[in-house]
Order: structure tokens, then sequence, then C-alpha cells
């Protein structure tokens, strides 16, 4: 798979470690992100790649409890290639990683089969609640997108 599917240079030796996935088109994105979750106890990055493609392999053959995905990468449309990550390996929860906080996207995406939420701006502080919760089987929406979400409900409704 390239450069961009080699696998992380630190592994944690934990058996019970939330294996992780990061697709994101940018390098400096996935080494920060790389950093950020190996700095985290009981996670480990299992491989890195940079599109959809190599997203869908990589996911294929590694099975991992966690896949975070940006919506925005080369090589197909990530959100299309959802249902077949749930299909291909539904043991893993994929939490989206994006800069698109539009509530279309949002439900769009959670409705495709993905289990989180987080908007690039806000990973420092979601990013590994998110995949704390997913790893769980929970869900996860960071936390000024389900504040929208709740007002856009309450409008659609009339309850304004």
């Amino acid at each position: 798979m390239g450069h961009d599917a080699a696998p992380s240079v630190e592994a944690t030796d934990s058996p019970t470690a939330v294996r992780i996935v990061l697709a994101d088109d940018h390098p400096i994105v996935r080494g920060g992100l790389q950093v950020l979750l190996d700095a985290e106890p009981g996670f480990e990055v299992i491989a890195q790649v940079g599109d959809v493609k190599s997203a869908l392999r990589c996911v294929r053959h590694h099975h991992p409890d966690v896949l975070v995905l940006d919506l925005n990468m080369p090589g197909g449309s990530a959100l299309d290639a959802i249902p077949e990550l749930r299909a291909d390996a539904p043991e893993t929860q994929i939490v989206i990683l994006t800069m698109r906080d539009e509530p279309t996207f949002v439900r769009e995406a959670m409705r495709s089969g993905a289990h989180g939420y987080v908007l690039k701006e806000q990973a420092t502080s979601d990013l590994i609640d998110a995949i704390r919760a997913v790893a769980a089987g929970g869900t996860y929406l960071s936390r000024d997108l389900a504040g929208r979400l709740s007002a856009e409900r309450i409008r659609s409704r009339g309850w304004d």
C-alpha cells in the first residue's frame, strides 16, 4: 500500500489496546494525530493511509477497532465508502474527523454507519473521547455539532 499504509513506528504491546487506523490525505495531520494518540494509554495506531481506496484495503487487511476517517480524501467519496467499510469489517467502528460542520454531512455519515463525528478544529479535545466511546460500542458527536443538531431539530418541529 505504499508509504501511506506503513504501520505505526510505535506500537503498544497490550492485547487490550484499541487498534486504530488513521485515514487522512495530509501526512502532517496523520503525524500529529499519531503523536496525540500514541500519548494516550491503551491506544495503538496500527496504520496510516492517505486516500479512500487505501482506507478500504487497510481496514479489510487489519480489521482495526476504530477507523478515523477524513471525509475529504482522494480516491473516491469517503462518505460513500462508509457502508462498504461497515460491510467488510463490521467490528470496525468509524469516527469521522473532518472540517465539514454542516448538519447534512453529520446526518449522512451517521446514517451510513459512522459512529462518531469530530471536527478537526476540536480534535485535540474530542478525538480521544470519541475513540473511547465508539470502541466501547457508543456514539460520539463533537460538542458544537450536537448542540447545533439539537437546535436545528427543535426549529424544524416549530418549537421556537
